[in-house]
């Protein structure tokens, strides 16, 4: 790198200088998007002088894939919910309520006219829906009004656009759900709460309560998944 110049430096020029550095090489801009933990990749291009490009492309690649599959998880929900197995959390009855609209607007008619129910037109209803979903590690969160996601109360960020998935506690937020598919996760989270914390005589009696505490969520979280498609079966 070049020499210090003279003058005054700052950390805004030192910032400047690194990025600069960092885009230059290859897959550069990439990586000091992730090390100036810009937003978009857009920004970091403006940033190092070097707008557009295949970063930008393949960012755009990466939010229709994530689209498309957002899409295919939602039909998968309602596909369960048509089958009598319902959601479960604090979420499921807002989703069961959009679902159930989705059944209205399949089958209201006039009579004697007949009604074609294809895949395209359940996506083209459910679109809306799976435009608010973030895929957490064993919970799905539909995010559609800002005030109630408990992840930016917690954070103190109640403007923000987007969920802070790793901050979520889907067990209380009114905005998360569970299905079926994330059983596994939960049942693997109880079993090794017991092996590892429950089951160590080295631990103290504050940190075997918080354990148990944890222990006894994981488990109401797997009944409630448990009863929510038998409950509708009923």
């Amino acid at each position: 790198m070049a020499e210090v110049p003279e003058g005054p430096v700052n950390p805004r020029a030192l910032r400047r200088t690194l990025a600069l550095a960092i885009a230059q090489r290859p897959h550069g801009l990439m990586a000091a998007k992730y090390h100036l933990k810009h937003l978009s990749v857009a920004t970091t291009e403006g940033y190092a002088a070097r707008p557009g490009g295949h970063q930008a492309a393949f960012r755009a690649e990466i939010s229709v894939a994530e689209e498309a599959e957002h899409l295919r998880l939602t039909v998968a929900a309602y596909e369960d919910y048509k089958q009598g197995k319902l959601p479960s959390g604090q979420g499921a009855r807002e989703l069961t309520r959009v679902f159930a609209s989705v059944d209205e607007a399949l089958t209201g008619h006039q009579p004697g006219q007949a009604t074609v129910i294809d895949d395209r037109r359940v996506e083209r209803l459910l679109k809306a829906k799976a435009e608010s979903l973030f895929v957490g590690a064993a919970n799905y969160c539909w995010f559609t009004d800002p005030k109630k996601a408990l992840c930016l109360q917690l954070a103190q960020t109640p403007d923000a656009t987007e969920p802070l998935i790793g901050l979520c506690d889907s067990g209380r937020c009114s905005q998360a759900t569970h299905h079926g598919t994330h059983r596994e996760a939960w049942a693997n989270h109880a079993d090794s709460i017991k092996t590892v914390f429950l089951g160590n005589p080295r631990l103290s009696k504050p940190e075997l309560s918080r354990a148990q505490v944890t222990l006894d969520r994981a488990q109401r979280i797997l009944t409630e998944i448990d009863n929510a498609g038998a409950t509708h079966e009923g």
